[in-house]
């Protein structure tokens, strides 16, 4: 029933609900003209420790009220957010300073839209994940798209060489995080059965999807934070045990890491939830169907303001899951949603699925990146959502930059 619900997921466009009746709306890829990011000047500085402790939990400081009452960034201010450290795999580090180009200010303040009742926990009742064990899903579009990164993250292809994932996979606000020294990415494959031999590339893989493991600090926090033992998974494909259908990883060498300087301490005064995205170029291309980057459109723009994800959460070892939510709330820079997830998925590329201009086609584009599970300030109280990172046109010239070296082919998004 379930491999039903999906397929019909993917295939039916989709209707909107308004005022009881079905009415089918305009939800189409507006192309946007986006600001530009022009590098201004690029610097060497002392290469990082490496020293952090990795985080799969973040607290924010400003939650919802606190994200509606924030100034509107003057462009001096973005400028300085946007531009972005680099780090080569041989330890090496720059700085770059950007200009903003074309970019109009709206005074505004921040907008904050709610959609529903605030719940708790990163699984919200029902467990409504989807473990994908099918290979013709699993090595297909879209969910081919999701890799595993070795510092215990998730992120999604965005081009033959690059990977999008979030900040906080790589850096906590102060310093690289310890498995970032030597990271790695996996793409990935299904398991054969085998006929007896082992080849080396192998070997490493399984030693390099449990160098997140070596690490004691991120083991036991894996253990406390890990609660599927008891808990129904919904399944896409051959149960679980079985020799199809179980993925293994590609590793290939990251070859270099762009963050925004908005997400470091120091910079906005703590790290800025808004800015938790970081791209990461492949030495090595590879050769799959990545996804397009979209700008996110407001929730009215999006069929029952859902949105899909596929990562690796850790409760679940060794699988590829699966979500799909209503987006709860939004502001300027992020969605406020509850997706069932638990740690090890966040770095996720979060997607919809909307026309075309002027085609009948519908197309899947990242809008955002899942951050992860976060408590908020809402009325004086701390409440939690799973929290995701929305692509403003500022984000996307930015990540477009990352990925083809110039503006030219940035224009739009």
């Amino acid at each position: 029933m379930e491999h039903v619900l999906l397929l019909l997921m993917f295939s039916i466009p989709m209707l909107g609900l308004a005022n009881g009746t079905e009415t089918e709306q305009d939800f189409t890829w507006h192309l946007k003209k986006v600001p530009q990011i022009v590098s201004k000047r690029t610097f060497s500085l002392d290469s990082p420790t490496f020293e952090a402790k990795t985080k799969l939990e973040l607290n924010s400081v400003c939650g919802i009220e606190c994200q509606s009452k924030l100034p509107v960034p003057s462009l001096s201010d973005l400028k300085d957010i946007l531009s972005y450290e680099t780090v080569f795999e041989n330890g090496t580090r720059t700085l770059t300073e950007v200009n903003v180009l074309g970019l109009m200010l709206d005074p505004a303040e921040n907008v904050t839209t709610r959609m529903s009742a605030r719940k708790k926990r990163q699984i919200y009742g029902t467990d409504s994940r989807f473990s994908i064990y099918d290979k013709r899903f699993m090595t297909n579009y879209p969910f081919n798209t999701a890799v595993k990164i070795s510092t215990g993250c998730s992120g999604i292809l965005i081009s033959p060489k690059h990977v999008l994932t979030a900040a906080h996979c790589l850096h906590d606000g102060k310093d690289y995080v310890k498995g970032s020294k030597k990271l790695r990415v996996g793409l990935m494959k299904t398991k054969s059965k085998g006929n007896g031999r082992k080849r080396k590339s192998a070997k490493r893989s399984r030693r390099e999807a449990s160098e997140t493991l070596d690490d004691p600090e991120v083991a036991t926090e894996l253990r406390r934070r890990s609660r599927g033992g008891g808990r129904k998974q919904r399944r896409l494909g051959r149960k679980q045990g079985t020799s199809d259908g179980v993925p293994a990883f590609q590793w290939t060498r990251v070859k270099s890491t762009h963050i925004p300087r908005g997400w470091f301490k120091g910079v906005s005064g703590d790290i800025a939830l808004d800015y938790d995205y970081a791209v990461l170029e492949l030495k090595r291309p590879h050769k799959r169907k990545y996804m397009e980057l979209g700008i996110s459109p407001t929730i009215k723009m999006m069929p029952g303001s859902m949105i899909h994800f596929s990562g690796f959460d850790n409760d679940r070892s060794g699988q590829l899951v699966y979500r799909f939510c209503s987006i709860s709330d939004e502001s300027n820079d992020l969605f406020y949603q509850y997706c069932d997830a638990e740690p090890g998925s966040t770095g996720s590329g979060v997607y919809l699925r909307l026309k075309e201009p002027n085609k009948k086609k519908w197309k899947r584009k990242i809008i955002a990146v899942y951050s992860g599970h976060q408590w908020v300030d809402v009325n004086g109280e701390q409440q939690d959502y799973n929290v995701a990172v929305r692509i403003t046109p500022l984000k996307y010239a930015q990540i477009c930059f990352w990925v083809h070296g110039n503006d030219e082919n940035c224009t739009q998004g």
